[in-house]
């Protein structure tokens, strides 16, 4: 069965300030949302909230048709930040193989192996490097992988192509393409074009949220 992000009323704090409101929003299978506005409008606590990293002041984030035995909606989420989350001192395939164990597969599929995944964004084999040689860009691109050692349906992603040059974007645009056309789930918060088919979600900041588009 498709899986369905629902968002119902979502609303937010930085502090004592009520940051956004009242969101609420629907992506099926396939589609994707861009997320976007000036900084400090919200973004980055919006995506936080829907992967459960921070606690929402009222409303509710759920997954319709997910497999019975997951339990809260980041079980079946990847969360890509603005950090990459990888050790400078171990190798790219110790730091891959560990978030493919920590995050494991969720129902209905299964991750690339380590050398498939570095592959796919462009790098293999260099996977026996220490993440901290590689170049901002090249960290950026593995720090991607991780999307995909382990199998996750919604794709959470905070600024996702910071530090990437014109052909790491496209290639990240066909990654984020054929997840959405195997019925994945993408929310991207980002200044930059994606290139994709996205509706999109204007942030205004402090309780105030644009229209969707």
């Amino acid at each position: 069965m498709p899986i369905c992000l629902v968002v119902e009323g979502l609303s937010a704090k930085r502090g004592e300030d009520l940051i956004f409101h009242d969101i609420s929003f629907v992506l099926r299978a396939g589609e994707a949302l861009v997320v976007t506005g000036a900084n400090g409008s919200g973004k980055s606590t919006l995506l936080r909230v829907l992967a459960g990293l921070l606690a929402a002041e009222s409303g509710s984030v759920r997954i319709d048709g997910a497999a019975a035995e997951i339990g809260h909606p980041r079980e079946l989420c990847h969360y890509l930040g603005h950090r990459n989350a990888m050790k400078h001192e171990l190798t790219v395939a110790e730091n891959l193989s560990f978030w493919k164990s920590f995050m494991g597969d969720s129902p209905g599929g299964a991750g690339k192996d380590l050398e498939d995944a570095t592959e796919a964004v462009g790098l293999g084999g260099i996977s026996h490097l220490p993440f901290g040689y590689l170049s901002a860009g090249q960290q950026r691109r593995m720090a991607m992988a991780k999307l995909l050692v382990a199998f996750r349906p919604v794709w959470i992603l905070d600024e996702p192509t910071a530090a990437l040059d014109a052909n790491a974007d496209r290639l990240f645009a066909e990654l984020v393409t054929g997840h959405l056309g195997a019925g994945g789930i993408v929310v991207a918060a980002t200044h930059q074009p994606l290139g994709l088919e996205a509706r999109e979600l204007r942030m205004t900041g402090f309780a105030g949220v644009g229209g969707m588009v």
